[in-house]
C-alpha cells in the first residue's frame, strides 16, 4: 500500500481520547485522582496522563521539592488503577514547563490522540495569560473541573466537568506534615509512607497559600 494512502486511512480512524492532569504534584493527593477520575467517565476518556512539572510558569518562585521525589509518589499513586499513567516528558526537558511546548510534543509523537487538558475553575480566567494560548486552544481540549466561587464563563472553548468539591490542596498537606499532624485519608497510604520515610516537608516554609 502506497504511503500517502496509508496516511489517509490513520488520518480517518476515530482518535483515541486521553486525559492529561498537569501539576506539580508537591506531593500528590486524593483530590487529584478524584478529579481524573470524574473527567475520564463523564467524557468516556481512554485514559488519564498525570504531567508534573519541572518549573511551573504560572506560579511565581514556586519551590518544590527534587523531581524525583514527586514522580516516585506520583507514580505509587496511581499503580493500582490500569487507567491511569505517569507522563515525564516536563521533567525531561527540563525548565519551564509550557503547555503549548508540551502539546506540541505529545502531538507529534502520538498523532492518533486527541488530548483533553484539565484544569481548575480557577485558572480559567488567567487563559488570556498563558504561552500562545491562541494556538494551543486549536491543538488540545480544555476541560475545567468546577470549584467554588470561580465561573466557568471564558472567550476560549472549556468543557466544564462537575466533580465533588473536595477541599485538599497539597499546601494543606505539608502544612499538616510541618505541624506533625496525620495526612492519613487525604493521600493515598503509599505517599503518606513515602513522605514519612523520606521525611519531606518537615522543615519547609508553606507560605504561599496557593492550593495545588
Amino acid at each position: 500500500m502506497e504511503p500517502e494512502v496509508l496516511s489517509e486511512l490513520i488520518g480517518a480512524l476515530p482518535k483515541r481520547k486521553i486525559g492529561i492532569l498537569g501539576g506539580t504534584f508537591n506531593p500528590p493527593h486524593l483530590g487529584h485522582l478524584i478529579i481524573a477520575d470524574q473527567v475520564k467517565d463523564q467524557l468516556g476518556l481512554e485514559e488519564i496522563l498525570f504531567m508534573p512539572s519541572a518549573e511551573p510558569p504560572h506560579k511565581k518562585e514556586k519551590k518544590t521539592i527534587d523531581a524525583s521525589h514527586r514522580s516516585v509518589m506520583l507514580t505509587e499513586s496511581v499503580k493500582d488503577n490500569g487507567s491511569f499513567s505517569v507522563e515525564k516528558a516536563e521533567l525531561k526537558r527540563g525548565g519551564k514547563s509550557y503547555t503549548y511546548d508540551t502539546i506540541v510534543e505529545l502531538k507529534e509523537k502520538n498523532p492518533d490522540v486527541e488530548y483533553y487538558f484539565i484544569i481548575g475553575a480557577d485558572m480559567v480566567q488567567d487563559l488570556k495569560n498563558w504561552y500562545k494560548i491562541d494556538e494551543l486552544v486549536n491543538m488540545v481540549q480544555f476541560v475545567a473541573v468546577n470549584r467554588p466561587y470561580y465561573s466557568l464563563e471564558t472567550p476560549y472553548p472549556v468543557i466544564g466537568v462537575d466533580v465533588p468539591n473536595i477541599d485538599i490542596s497539597s499546601t494543606l498537606i505539608r502544612q499538616k506534615v510541618k505541624d506533625g499532624c496525620s495526612i492519613r485519608y487525604l493521600v493515598p497510604p503509599e505517599v503518606e509512607n513515602y513522605i514519612e520515610s523520606k521525611g519531606l516537608y518537615k522543615n519547609e516554609e508553606n507560605s504561599d497559600g496557593i492550593p495545588e
